[in-house]
């Protein structure tokens, strides 16, 4: 059995990543799919008025709505799906799971967001860093090319 970890925090964005790897009629392996859900960080503001407890409660609730859109198109021809919340760091669930699973491929079918690194979710994946100067140079461009319209 193939095992594919995929690390997800927007069900469309992640529907969009895996349409290519979706069962289509052919005879392929049954597939294990581990969903990993990365929960939207709350913000400290919003942090210093809700319980722990709550927060763990929206996360599960918001995991819930996550994989009841992609769990069905998953579960076609025999393969079957594992979900869970990322815990901690991405890099250590990873292993966790690996070690739990057997070998598996992993996609990180995260959505990328502007101003925010993503931590990676292997050791081997490139790290990139968008530093001031990046987001800066390209500010700057956006202005240059509206001034010379």
């Amino acid at each position: 059995m193939d095992n594919i970890i995929v690390y997800i925090d927007d069900a469309g964005y992640a529907l969009h990543m895996l349409q290519p790897m979706l069962p289509e009629g052919n005879a392929r392996s049954p597939t294990r799919w581990i969903l990993v859900a990365c929960a939207p960080r709350v913000t400290h503001h919003a942090s210093k008025w809700v319980t722990h407890s709550a927060r763990e409660s929206w996360r599960g609730k918001w995991a819930a709505k996550v994989f009841a859109q992609l769990v069905p198109l998953l579960q076609k021809e025999g393969n079957t799906v594992v979900t869970r919340m990322a815990q901690t760091t991405l890099t250590t669930q990873t292993e966790a799971l690996i070690k739990e699973h057997g070998v598996a491929r992993v996609l990180d079918a995260r959505r990328p967001k502007f101003g925010q690194d993503l931590q990676p979710v292997t050791t081997e994946q490139a790290q990139e860093h968008h530093g001031v100067l990046g987001y800066a140079a390209a500010l700057a461009s956006a202005g240059l090319l509206v001034a010379t319209d």
